[in-house]
């Protein structure tokens, strides 16, 4: 059904709300507002985040940006706690000490850091054993907020205060994690993989589909950081267009193990265009260092293909 995305969000007031002090540029705020805007008005959240930019920044004491009851907890934890949560309330409701007729819904936050590496456990743990809660990641690929050092979501070759560019180590040599799938071969009811901006309809119609999906639910979010990526503050939007056009962030879906690939771009742009308004990758483009170009190129291709290929076979399996 179409619908105006300005006018359904302007009927909902923002639950998370101005006066946060992340960074100008920064893509996770308007995850976090775009998140739960998503959430019906008559609805309550509990809001679990780990330790990181975001929590550090939203809820300094006494002062919170968040409108729904809010739980900061360890990096590790956010998705071990929100499924302890939905479990109490699940209880509570059972017991007749919360009516029947309200409805709770329960979010974790988290950024890489607390989520591909530290965090994986406990977000392994809370998906398998089928909390009603959803998960997001605002990736911004790295330890943004403890001095920029490289986590598993950071990409090859980019330059990280634990992983530099210099003339023999040309910044990261691991590949990034694919953690989309790995949390889609949890077989878990619903996962997707959007953008902070520049398609705010695909962020929304997601983050909706996500929190009403009976059962854990997980959503990957590129989450741009202007300060470890370096690139202007005004460039946000600019960016994540370049990530999706090049196919660095494919934007796609999977509901009950099908996946569904919601762009595809008609003109598949050079990786070259993502990477060059960087400066985590201006080493890239120094003579001699063409070979690195190339080699992500690669990579980007292959997991895109790879992707294109999980659509096509598991529609065929539905079919």
């Amino acid at each position: 059904m179409a619908y105006n995305l300005k006018e359904v969000v302007a009927e909902k007031p923002s639950r998370f709300t101005a006066g946060h002090r992340m960074c100008a540029g920064c893509g996770a705020p308007p995850v976090a507002r775009m998140v739960l805007r998503a959430l019906k008005p008559e609805d309550h959240a509990v809001v679990s985040v780990a330790t990181g930019c975001m929590e550090v920044s939203t809820f300094i004491y006494p002062y919170t940006a968040w409108t729904d009851s809010f739980i900061h907890t360890a990096f590790e934890c956010a998705a071990a706690n929100a499924g302890g949560a939905e479990a109490t309330y699940k209880a509570l409701k059972r017991k007749g000490k919360i009516p029947e007729d309200q409805t709770t819904k329960f979010i974790a936050f988290g950024g890489d850091g607390g989520t591909y590496d530290i965090g994986l456990q406990s977000l392994s743990g809370a998906m398998e054993r089928g909390h009603d809660m959803v998960y997001v990641c605002y990736d911004n690929g790295a330890y943004m907020n403890t001095g920029i050092q490289r986590s598993s979501a950071t990409p090859k070759f980019a330059d990280t205060t634990t992983s530099p560019a210099g003339k023999v180590i040309p910044g990261k040599m691991q590949s990034r994690k694919d953690l989309t799938n790995i949390i889609a071969n949890h077989h878990i009811p619903y996962v997707a993989q959007t953008i902070a901006v520049n398609n705010f309809k695909d962020l929304y119609e997601k983050s909706e589909k996500a929190i009403y999906t009976e059962g854990p639910a997980f959503l990957n979010v590129l989450a741009p950081c202007p300060r470890g990526w370096g690139y202007n503050t005004e460039d946000l939007m600019k960016i994540n267009k370049l990530a999706v056009e090049t196919c660095y962030w494919p934007l796609f879906e999977v509901i009950d193990g099908k996946y569904t690939v919601n762009y595809k771009p008609k003109n598949k742009l050079p990786i070259e265009e993502f990477l060059k308004p960087q400066k985590r990758f201006k080493h890239m483009f120094k003579p001699g260092n063409e070979w690195m170009i190339e080699e992500f190129q690669k990579e980007v291709d292959r997991r895109w293909e790879e992707l294109l290929h999980l659509e096509e076979i598991t529609n065929k399996v539905e079919e």
